[in-house]
């Protein structure tokens, strides 16, 4: 009996769902793009956190399917703490991006995180990352679910 207790703790113990916080601001496509491909690739197994730096990019993300969403300062520095990994593009993390609506706060917060940040390079906010090819943001998003596979092993 305890060995049949035992094989069952562990199976529950080593169950664990990957939070995913996806950030955006301004309209949420981005991120609305984002968590429409997550849930096309892996259905339900993911759990995914909206966060928006607006309400019009928390909606989008929402209607998009995410599993939750929350907006603004305190509601991005509050849950970057409590994911695994973080998405959405690299101006999330850059103080003032997205046309100021990045707070410094924001920024830092997401930044430090100790989750995996896997964030698009687009080209904004007059900083470029150098030694990457230029790409749309649908072969982004696509090399995004790529890597989330190899690495997380998450199945849809």
């Amino acid at each position: 009996m305890l060995n049949k207790l035992s094989h069952l703790q562990t199976d529950i113990i080593y169950f664990h769902m990957l939070k995913i916080a996806v950030v955006d601001g301004q309209g949420g496509g981005i991120g609305a793009l984002i968590v429409k491909s997550l849930r096309e690739s892996f259905g339900e197994s993911l759990d995914i956190t909206a966060l928006g730096t607006n309400s019009a990019a928390t909606a989008a993300m929402m209607k998009a399917k995410a599993n939750r969403g929350a907006t603004g300062e305190n509601a991005i520095v509050w849950n970057s703490g409590r994911v695994d990994v973080i998405t959405g593009p690299v101006s999330v993390v850059l103080a003032n991006g997205m046309l100021g609506e990045v707070t410094p706060k924001m920024a830092e917060a997401l930044s430090s995180s100790r989750a995996e940040k896997l964030l698009l390079p687009l080209n904004q906010e007059l900083v470029t990352m150098v030694g990457l090819k230029k790409e749309p943001l649908p072969h982004l998003i696509d090399e995004l679910i790529n890597l989330m596979k190899e690495k997380y092993h998450v199945r849809g």
